[in-house]
């Protein structure tokens, strides 16, 4: 047993503090100020009970504020058996940073349900989410302008509509009301772009740190994201996208999948979208045509690769494998999958980490982009989209008639038009929106990272970012 392996192993709201306690050390915060920011704010414990099945069943919900310098706040809500207190407070915390870092005007918040949600039929789910969003909603745990929950583990689209529908027949004078909970259902108030905006962060996360070549470099790699090999953990909803568009947009191989049953792999990289249509319709990987199964999905962290993608639960990698850990780029699709023990072994062995913080910030950036469309009560792009292809088309045609009268004899490739005078659809703003948020937070990160040499990683700078707008929000509040 390795020194490392002898030590205890932290809980993911340990490792949440224990990261928060090592950037503050850099910093120049008040004990008080430190404090304030540190501490969740309340956590409020729901049990209720719903008829099901001819009998009474006892729920138990949670609902966690960890900072109201910006309101509402905001946070998903999880479906999961193993959910509890602690968990839900530390998820909560990690959303006021990640809020923070990405310049999204919220505090941040968690909700969770202990509960497996295959357990249940559809309308029982309802029955049990209906009710659960009762019980929030009346302590104002749901409100456009305190508390917007949104799709977390376990819940989806159709989970969020049901909510929003209670919260409407709660409040029926409410204009706002869809602007409750984010993540909804096009037909109900939803955004275009919102299902993959979490995975679509991490492609450009990956984007945006190939960019600089002295980043790179620091993860003993080279060149663009063209032929990387990539391992994924957990192919989700998260991990689903961003391997889907890493591989088919941006010419990586995904080269290992790992999911519940094991893994499969593939040297020549494997056909994401095959894969995913595979375990929709058999529950997992186990033999998958064209790919070697492995048992021993978790394994394949270990394996050679040159990013690895863990898209699944918190503290997959930890003391107990990450002495092993071969991959020289890690980017944390999923809430803390690399636990402080594990992070700190990595660090030493050069790993570069693309923290969680910052990787899987595009839901919030795009649930953000929800909510100000259901407060505006209007589609993106609805107003100028035809306008701009008018004023593009002027240019267009103008250019045609000067090569006519002039007889210049040249024409613009059919390709250029189309694509110039196509105006921007609500999908392609909000893509838009999040690389720029993806952009410039990596931006902010990265100068922190190299212009300070008690900055040894990206994670740490993540949170000095954050932990400073933060504090600088609570200051001008007067505290």
């Amino acid at each position: 047993m390795t020194e490392h392996q002898s030590q205890p192993e932290p809980g993911f709201r340990d490792s949440v503090d224990m990261m928060f306690n090592r950037a503050v050390t850099l910093m120049d915060l008040s004990p008080g100020l430190e404090e304030k920011i540190r501490v969740c704010n309340a956590t409020y414990t729901v049990r209720f009970g719903v008829r099901l099945r001819g009998e009474l069943h006892t729920f138990t919900g949670y609902r966690s504020v960890h900072s109201e310098h910006m309101e509402p706040v905001k946070g998903g809500i999880r479906y999961a058996p193993s959910v509890h207190q602690e968990e839900v407070e530390a998820l909560a915390a990690l959303m006021t940073y990640k809020c923070a870092l990405v310049e999204v005007p919220y505090g941040g918040s968690k909700g969770g349900l202990r509960i497996d949600p295959r357990d249940w039929d559809e309308h029982e789910l309802e029955q049990i989410t209906r009710r659960f969003a009762y019980e929030l909603a009346k302590r104002d745990l749901i409100s456009p302008s305190q508390n917007v929950p949104a799709p977390d583990m376990g819940t989806g689209e159709r989970e969020m509509a049901w909510i929003a529908d209670q919260y409407a027949r709660m409040n029926t004078t409410d204009i706002n009301s869809r602007a409750c909970v984010t993540g909804k259902p096009l037909n109900a108030g939803g955004i275009h772009g919102r299902v993959e905006a979490t995975g679509r962060g991490v492609q450009y996360a990956l984007r945006e740190f190939f960019r600089h070549p002295e980043d790179v470099a620091r993860a003993n790699l080279s060149g663009k994201l063209e032929g990387k090999r990539i391992i994924v953990q957990g192919l989700g909803n998260v991990g689903y996208h961003a391997a889907k568009f890493l591989s088919e947009e941006d010419g990586a191989k995904i080269t290992a999948i790992i999911e519940r049953d094991g893994a499969i792999t593939d040297e020549n990289g494997l056909d994401v979208e095959a894969v995913y249509q595979w375990i929709a319709k058999h529950g997992g990987v186990a033999d998958f045509p064209h790919a070697t199964h492995h048992a021993d999905g978790a394994k394949l962290l270990e394996a050679e690769c040159d990013i690895l993608i863990p898209a699944a639960l918190e503290s997959t990698i930890n003391l107990s494998n990450a002495e092993r850990i071969k991959a020289p780029l890690i980017i944390e699709a999923a809430n803390g999958p690399v636990t402080a023990g594990a992070d700190e072994i990595l660090r030493d062995k050069g790993c570069v980490i693309i923290p969680d913080m910052y990787a899987n910030a595009g839901g919030v950036t795009v649930s953000y982009f929800e909510w100000v469309k259901n407060l505006s009560h209007i589609r993106f792009g609805r107003m100028e989209r035809r306008a701009d292809e008018a004023r593009a088309q002027l240019i267009v045609d103008e250019l045609e008639r000067l090569s006519a009268d002039e007889g210049l004899g040249w024409s613009l490739s059919k390709n250029f038009k189309e694509r110039y005078l196509k105006g921007d659809d609500e999908l392609e703003l909000v893509r838009s929106g999040l690389d720029d948020t993806m952009r410039t937070a990596y931006q902010a990160m990265r100068e922190i990272w190299h212009s300070r040499d008690d900055v040894p990683d990206l994670r740490t700078a993540a949170y000095l970012v954050a932990i400073g707008r933060v504090a600088l929000s609570y200051r001008s509040k007067g505290l």
